[in-house]
């Protein structure tokens, strides 16, 4: 009974081992390579290579969910989509702003460019009619004729 029970204990941790063993390989080796993998632990393991056979390396995976189902990780994403639509729309109009301001800049500076303008025109205007109404006076008319006695 003891025999049988010891056997049982024996062949199940060589089941696990080698099941943990498997699991840990990527992918399975080839037939060529299976009696090259069956090698004693002390051998030479620069002669596959010396031959010209490469060692196999498993290719690299890319552990990325397609979509997940769990409705944190949903929100989540969710989330981090309409914060970057949100930024990216926010930095359109920011720079929309940014022009419109600009462009009432210019309006303005514009405006009192001409503003400006027309008052130095008014002002030089009226400089030359108060000078035509000072010429047009002759010395030999005199302000008091105006006054009736």
């Amino acid at each position: 009974m003891t025999q049988i029970r010891s056997l049982l204990i024996g062949t199940a941790l060589t089941a696990f081992a080698a099941t943990g063993a498997f699991a840990q390989t990527n992918a399975q080796p080839d037939a060529g390579t299976a009696g090259q993998q069956m090698m004693a632990p002390g051998a030479d393991t620069a002669a596959p290579a010396a031959q010209g056979v490469q060692p196999v390396t498993p290719a690299p995976q890319r552990l990325t969910a397609s979509g997940s189902t769990d409705p944190l990780v949903q929100k989540r994403d969710a989330d981090a989509q309409a914060n970057a639509e949100y930024s990216a729309s926010k930095k359109a109009s920011k720079s929309q702003l940014k022009e419109q301001q600009a462009a009432a800049k210019a309006k303005y500076k514009e405006q009192v460019k001409d503003a400006k303008l027309n008052k130095k025109a008014d002002k030089q205007t009226a400089n030359n009619e108060m000078k035509m109404n000072m010429q047009g006076q002759t010395p030999g008319q005199d302000d008091a004729s105006d006054i009736k006695h």
